[in-house]
């Protein structure tokens, strides 16, 4: 069973997530919370393996919420929910340990599916929607040059992986690009994640928009 957390300031965006995830025979919405400190509490004591996090809200919003939550022992994944996809708020929330994002307007067949893949441990964050952001961060600049400086020291292999995390790619399927074994591109994700200090695939992912290194 994939355990859910749903945190936003707006009962009935609550209740119609709850109703969606709810009507899926293996996912149960443990908890909903009106603010980050609600929400914080709600996954230190329920433990989920997902939240999906409203980014502005009262008090302790979104973004403070997540990092907070992606400090603790074996946090889950936290996927921050906004209202457009060109928020800005959602580069940050991604930076502080998010997984990924939603639109809350993203249709309820689709809402099921990204929470199961966000349970498996992976990115939800479309490429497209990556280099947007990228695009639309005001440090834009100076964080290229940093994410070129951090990647600088990765071989030419690590390189090819981390673009498929990039690219929004599961280890299944950059090994088939690269013609490597799965195993193999576990173990290279792994070593890139301690060397590049990357909390998880997502904020390795974007490391790789903005370094350059996914082709547009």
């Amino acid at each position: 069973m994939i355990t859910v957390v749903v945190a936003d300031d707006e009962p009935m965006v609550c209740a119609h997530l709850r109703t969606i995830l709810g009507s899926a025979g293996d996912i149960d919405v443990v908890a909903q919370a009106q603010d980050g400190a609600a929400a914080v509490e709600a996954v230190i004591r329920y433990r989920p393996r997902v939240v999906l996090m409203d980014l502005r809200m009262p008090g302790v919003d979104g973004l403070s919420a997540i990092e907070r939550i992606t400090a603790l022992p074996e946090p889950p994944a936290v996927v921050a929910l906004t209202t457009f996809d060109a928020d800005t708020y959602v580069i940050r929330a991604l930076r502080a340990g998010a997984s990924g994002f939603l639109v809350k307007s993203t249709p309820p067949e689709d809402l099921i599916g990204l929470v199961r893949v966000a349970a498996d441990g992976h990115t939800v964050l479309s490429p497209s929607a990556a280099q947007r952001l990228v695009a639309l961060s005001a440090d834009g600049r100076e964080r290229g040059d940093e994410a070129r400086r951090r990647t600088a020291a990765l071989t030419e292999r690590e390189r090819d992986v981390l673009a498929g995390l990039g690219a929004g790619l599961s280890n299944a399927d950059i090994a088939a690009r690269l013609h490597l074994a799965e195993a193999t591109v576990k173990s290279y994700v792994s070593r890139m994640l301690v060397k590049l200090g990357c909390a998880n695939r997502t904020q390795a992912g974007l490391l790789a928009h903005e370094a350059g290194l996914v082709a547009r």
